[in-house]
């Protein structure tokens, strides 16, 4: 065996065992809360980031239609977290899954691919994104240890912070 074969034989174990972290998010936006701590919990855990863009096709459509508009939402923003995580020394594997609901892309993604951790936004106020019912469906059938952040409101956001008393 040659030292090239031993090189990617190395390479196969290695992507075979690298640690993933599935960051799930829809509907134009990823809270920056969530991502620097999805960016975090990767970085603790020598993971490669997955952020994944899911599109939901509406029924006229066949599933496998071009949704030209949510691309065209869906590229900067995971450019933009791409960029965020390289930044942070984390890898970076995007993606971009259809179904007929929010829940339906990320079971199709589940269907295909391993994940090591699950990070998926929780709504604030009346923002979009997953409903507190998705979230249910996604703590009981999630194939892996799954965390849902929920971000900072704008009026949290504002709100200092009372410090206890010395």
């Amino acid at each position: 065996m040659s030292i090239l074969d031993l090189r990617r034989a190395r390479r196969r174990r290695h992507a075979q065992t690298a640690r993933r972290v599935l960051v799930p998010f829809t509907r134009g936006g990823l809270d920056p809360g969530v991502l620097d701590a999805s960016i975090r919990i990767a970085r603790a855990e020598s993971a490669t980031l997955v952020p994944a863009y899911l599109i939901v096709t509406p029924f006229e459509f066949a599933l496998d239609a071009p949704m030209s508009e949510q691309v065209a939402v869906a590229m900067p923003l995971l450019e933009a977290v791409e960029h965020a995580a390289l930044k942070a020394g984390v890898p970076v594997d995007a993606r971009v899954e259809t179904g007929r609901s929010s829940i339906h892309a990320l079971q199709r993604l589940w269907d295909v691919e391993r994940f090591d951790r699950i990070v998926v936004p929780a709504p604030v106020g009346h923002e979009l994104g997953f409903t507190p019912r998705d979230l249910l469906w996604i703590l009981t059938h999630a194939p892996n240890e799954t965390m849902i952040l929920r971000p900072a409101s704008a009026e949290e956001r504002l709100e200092p912070r009372l410090e206890p008393a010395a």
